[in-house]
């Protein structure tokens, strides 16, 4: 019997993923009746301790390294989108990255209502000032910032239940569902992979809320208003939760 899917769309972000902040600010700023009506999953590459934990649910992260190629095509890529947005990105060096850090620190913010805000804070400083975000001096800056408490976001990566339960599960879900990249939607059986798919995936999800007589959900505030704003993303958040994609 095929496996059940999750009839509410969902959302695949990456804090790495360039794609991915590319697709985050066209849905905060082209599409925000859509950020607010989809589940938001955090993606990322698990370390030896997440690998293991999920080989042991038979389970493996469908996601493998880019080449050299791949990677020089994608610095190209991402100039050329970013442009055409107005954006300017500021490359960031990643040295023995641990991608735990603020990932699993997202779950921490989720439970104190500003999920969306850690988000719009985790991108701006990675993409757009350059900062290391598996730093834990950053990640903390980052919570302080935002009212949170500093020493748990910083060392969420310590926390073997968050590990265990939601760090796991989300993992676990991506597997389910395939998300062998960012950005990565998904719309019941249907898949969307990539920041060319947002528009199709959008108005997928437009279509089936105007057919269903439903509303898709609170509009959020501008990106730029997210820390002050409502927390659109706490109803629909996951608590299981790169060209165009995966880079």
């Amino acid at each position: 019997m095929a496996a059940k899917r999750s009839k509410v769309p969902r959302f695949y972000f990456n804090f790495r993923s360039p794609y991915s902040w590319i697709a985050y600010r066209d849905l905060m700023d082209r599409y925000p009746d859509v950020a607010a009506a989809v589940e938001w999953h955090p993606w990322w590459e698990p370390d030896a301790d997440g690998e293991r934990r999920m080989a042991e649910r038979r389970r493996r992260f469908p996601y493998t390294a880019m080449s050299r190629d791949k990677h020089l095509y994608v610095l190209q890529d991402v100039r050329r989108l970013t442009a055409d947005r107005g954006l300017t990105v500021t490359w960031p060096v990643d040295m023995d990255p641990v991608w735990e850090v603020p990932h699993l620190a997202y779950f921490l913010a989720v439970d104190a209502g500003l999920g969306p805000a850690f988000v719009e804070r985790v991108y701006r400083a990675r993409w757009e000032e350059g900062r290391n975000i598996c730093d834990r001096v950053t990640v903390a800056e980052i919570a302080d910032e935002l009212g949170l408490p500093a020493g748990p976001l910083a060392d969420a990566a310590d926390d073997a239940e968050l590990r265990g339960g939601r760090g796991l599960a989300a993992l676990l879900a991506l597997s389910e569902d395939g998300a062998f990249g960012v950005p990565f939607f998904t719309l019941g059986y249907d898949k969307y992979w990539g920041v060319d798919r947002l528009p199709v995936f959008a108005d997928a999800v437009r279509s089936r809320s105007a057919g269903s007589g439903s509303a898709s959900g609170t509009v959020p505030p501008p990106a730029d208003a997210v820390p002050g704003g409502a927390d659109f993303a706490a109803a629909r958040s996951g608590d299981l939760g790169h060209a165009g994609g995966c880079g």
